[in-house]
């Protein structure tokens, strides 16, 4: 029997067909997750095989029993997604017919609340995907500089309040270490003008918000993701990405852009010198979003994008 995931995989059908699944093809979800996707894409396979990667140990525990009566079909690796190229060669795979990678982080370790994610359930500082990972919040709050945290704050979190937030950070862990996810919060809100407490959403989102990301590298791992799927991809075999922020939706269109150049020679140049040729075609000319219906069901999926390209 099914264990109730109470999760519905963000634009499912629309990645189903952007993938466009053959039964014997060789599939990988590189953010396994609740396994959504995962367990839809191994639905369509007969001879075929998928290859889903997790940083989180708990989530490969989970997908083992989600996905059980696929196992023959299936291989779980626990794995972060920018070590993707080694994990294909180790496993002798040559030639994936689609990837998926959704980049929205996993509702069971925001709820989680051990895990240090929540700005609203009291926790270590911990904010690590990977529980083996060396760097933990708590370390990034407490002995990065004041310059390091301010970029962090407003280039990650796009927090406007970055420089006092910082300096209320610094200036309060003089006293003592900040612990906990609770007293940070707290102190995120101290640091803040009256007029940005009156705001919707809670005060301290934007800079969990960023030091999660900076904790996870999450920004510095799509790029050698991203060359890694293309190179890994049969020709005519699909990427889609999934992207939840401005930030990273920034890195997956340029990156895309990037790979789908051709020719860089100056438009003097006679004849074409440099010899550069498309790696893929961008499929996607404007990224898909979620319709009415899924936003009434799942409102998460607001702010998500889905991109796609195919290897030439």
């Amino acid at each position: 029997m099914e264990e109730n995931y109470g999760h519905k995989p963000v634009l499912l059908q629309e990645c189903l067909d952007e993938l466009q699944i053959k039964p014997e093809g060789i599939y990988v979800d590189g953010t396994l997750g609740r396994a959504g996707h995962s367990l839809e894409i191994v639905r369509r396979l007969t001879t075929g095989r998928l290859i889903a990667l997790d940083r989180d140990e708990t989530a490969i525990e989970a997908a083992t029993r989600r996905l059980h009566d696929y196992r023959d079909r299936v291989t779980l690796v626990h794995s972060n997604f920018s070590n993707l190229g080694q994990v294909l060669r180790e496993l002798n795979v040559h030639g994936v017919d689609g990837m998926l990678f959704d980049l929205g982080v996993s509702s069971p370790q925001l709820d989680d609340a051990q895990r240090g994610f929540s700005y609203k359930q009291d926790a270590p500082l911990d904010m690590r995907m990977d529980a083996s990972a060396a760097l933990t919040a708590h370390e990034v709050v407490n002995t990065y500089s004041y310059e390091e945290l301010r970029r962090i704050l407003f280039e990650y979190g796009e927090e406007r309040y970055a420089p006092a937030i910082a300096k209320k950070i610094c200036t309060c862990r003089e006293q003592k270490p900040i612990e906990t996810t609770l007293e940070l919060a707290e102190l995120i809100r101290s640091a803040m003008p009256a007029a940005a407490l009156r705001e919707k959403q809670h005060p301290a989102k934007r800079s969990f918000q960023a030091i999660r990301i900076a904790v996870n590298d999450e920004l510095g791992e799509i790029p050698p993701m991203l060359d890694a799927a293309e190179k890994n991809l049969s020709p005519g075999g699909r990427l889609a990405v999934i992207t939840f922020h401005s930030l990273e939706d920034r890195i997956v269109k340029h990156k895309m852009q990037e790979l789908a150049q051709g020719c860089t020679c100056p438009p003097s140049f006679p004849v074409c010198v440099c010899g550069r040729k498309p790696k893929v075609k961008i499929i996607t000319r404007k990224p898909i979003v979620s319709g009415g219906e899924e936003l009434e069901e799942n409102p998460r999926a607001r702010s998500a994008k889905l991109r796609v390209a195919e290897k030439c």
